[in-house]
């Protein structure tokens, strides 16, 4: 049998592999695609090529090292990945970043994650033969989400360019030379007085414990075993298609109500979901949209969900903060309706602590602004993430993937498919254009899921009919994609009249709270399921769900601004 070959296709030699070249941008894209893991730790896909680490250096048939995430692919190249050379060449980078790296590791926030840890292990570092010489610098645990420990750090620059190039930041960056080089915030300021907007995608990226989230695990279980305090707890949509990966459960895995039932052993007295808010936000966004277009703007409308985006318009856009929706993040629509459902004089008997479980570090940065604090008394006490909530799961012994399933508690337990979408990029969009369309049928709902507002492209555009009216447009995830297309709306070169915006990099199911993604086929699938749930969801429609409604008829009408909408105070507007 003659096997018929292309003459113009490429080649290149991995350890004596013929392997085709497919237009992969580096040799290191070649090499994983014959099985082969090169270790790493400043290489992303997304991010920009570093080659600080120099850990996959592979060596070619001259005998010349290089480093194989930086080096372009060429037809007939010969290189080898693992030699005599190489091998002692990553043991001693691997000895150097160990004795220049604190070795608490029993204790350390990131011990079951580190990759530090792992690839030391990999390549048997079994000592250090170096000293630290290093100055010991604070840990900076100044900001409401995050902690820097520059002690873990192994200056690999991850942290510095997703900031940079994914959310526009610029917040940490490298700073001396030499010896004496370190990741600092400008001027070696505390994170809480630069400008970040506690995204946290750098702790998500950052390979060691320099970045980690803030733990406030221990506030919950104070809570939960004082008997004087009446524990509720709300969960995001997007924690339960994440959660069971931190249990070995397939990722995507959706395990609503084994989270519900976990939360119940636990010890919380109550246990919400925090979808129910979103169909809230659904109908009070909606509404606010059609009154904008019957008033003639300001457009576009911007969705206020996400707290680092909001932050963002603050910090580089003040000047837009009117066309943000006045409308109140899911979280703290559902701690304001709570809280005020709590504070009943039946219900005076014990102190209510209000507990959300969120994929997002920015949301413990905006349970703790004043616009959301009132008598002195947060409207959601405590956020944890998703990450923080496994650790307690397993701290109690509790076996999530073998618990019977559990429903959330009423009156804040019942959600529709819309309130679901909110955990993945374009949800939120899809559900407010099933509240204004208005069509409720199944050929509409596939319709509207097919109109370009799904998909996990950085950058999405639509045109949608309502009525007479062709509106357009544009879901954005990545506030680095934010700022671009604002900075084209300003320069009149596109017009929307509706934005969604998202600071992470496919919406919620990558918050930064979330179990650390260790491919993107992860987000896909998260994704999926996000999808699959709203999917099997008996209620499509925010506007139909009855708890929406009895939530309406317990409020009255003068109140419904104050619980449902926010208003930024002008200070923050001049800064």
């Amino acid at each position: 049998m003659q096997i018929a070959t292309n003459n113009n296709a490429k080649y290149m030699w991995i350890d004596g592999l013929k392997v085709k070249l497919e237009g992969e941008k580096n040799i290191l894209d070649v090499i994983r695609k014959t099985g082969i893991n090169l270790p790493t730790f400043c290489y992303h896909s997304s991010l920009s090529t570093y080659g600080a680490c120099r850990m996959c250096v592979v060596e070619d048939e001259r005998g010349s090292v290089m480093a194989a995430c930086s080096t372009l692919p060429r037809d007939g190249m010969s290189i080898r990945t693992n030699t005599k050379k190489l091998l002692k060449h990553r043991r001693m980078i691997m000895e150097l970043l160990l004795a220049n790296h604190c070795r608490d590791c029993t204790t350390c926030a990131e011990n079951k994650d580190c990759e530090l840890r792992a690839l030391a292990s990999r390549l048997g570092i079994t000592s250090v033969r170096f000293d630290d010489c290093r100055p010991v610098r604070p840990v900076d645990a100044s900001s409401p989400s995050i902690i820097r420990d520059p002690g873990k750090c192994i200056l690999c620059g991850d942290c510095v360019r997703v900031c940079a190039e994914v959310q526009g930041m610029g917040v940490l960056d490298f700073a001396h030379r030499g010896a004496d080089i370190v990741v600092t915030p400008a001027f070696h300021k505390p994170i809480s007085e630069t400008n970040c907007v506690s995204c946290g995608q750098c702790s998500a990226v950052c390979p060691t414990a320099a970045l980690t989230i803030k733990d406030e695990t221990q506030l919950v279980w104070d809570a939960l075993m004082d008997p004087d305090k009446r524990v509720v707890c709300q969960m995001a949509p997007a924690v339960r298609v994440a959660l069971g990966e931190e249990f070995g459960l397939e990722a995507g895995s959706l395990v609503t109500g084994r989270t519900f039932a976990a939360l119940n052993r636990m010890g919380f007295d109550f246990v919400y979901d925090t979808s129910l808010s979103a169909d809230l936000t659904v109908v009070e966004e909606a509404n606010e949209f059609t009154k904008r277009l019957e008033d003639g703007g300001p457009f576009p409308m911007f969705t206020s969900c996400c707290p680092a985006w909001v932050k963002f318009v603050e910090e580089k856009h003040p000047d837009l903060l009117d066309n943000i929706s006045t409308c109140k993040s899911p979280m703290q629509m559902l701690g304001a309706v709570s809280r005020k459902y709590w504070e009943k004089p039946k219900f005076k008997d014990k102190e209510t602590i209000m507990v959300a479980v969120m994929p997002c570090t920015a949301k413990k940065a905006e349970a703790a602004r004043a616009e959301f604090i009132h008598n002195g008394k947060r409207d959601v006490d405590i956020v944890i993430t998703t990450q923080e909530l496994a650790c307690m799961i397993k701290e109690a012994g509790i076996d999530l993937p073998n618990l019977p399933p559990e429903s959330p508690d009423m009156p804040f337990g019942l959600a529709s498919g819309s309130g679901l979408l909110f955990g993945v990029t374009g949800g939120v969009t899809e559900a407010v254009i099933r509240k204004c369309v208005g069509e409720k049928t199944s050929e509409a709902l596939q319709s509207i899921s097919y109109c370009g507002v799904r998909g996990l492209e950085g950058i999405k555009e639509a045109v949608v009919e309502l009525g007479d009216k062709e509106l357009r447009i544009a879901v954005v995830h990545g506030l680095a994609n934010a700022d671009a297309l604002i900075k084209q709306m300003k320069a009149g070169q596109i017009y929307y009249d509706f934005v969604e915006v998202m600071a992470c990099p496919g919406g919620c199911i990558v918050g930064a709270g979330q179990p650390v993604m260790k491919n993107m086929e992860i987000r896909e699938k998260r994704a999926e399921s996000i999808y699959d749930a709203d999917g099997i969801a008996q209620l499509k429609y925010s506007d139909e769900n009855p708890q929406v409604s009895a939530i309406y008829e317990d409020i009255r009408p003068k109140d419904i601004h104050h619980l449902l909408h926010v208003e930024y105070p002008q200070k923050e507007r001049d800064a």
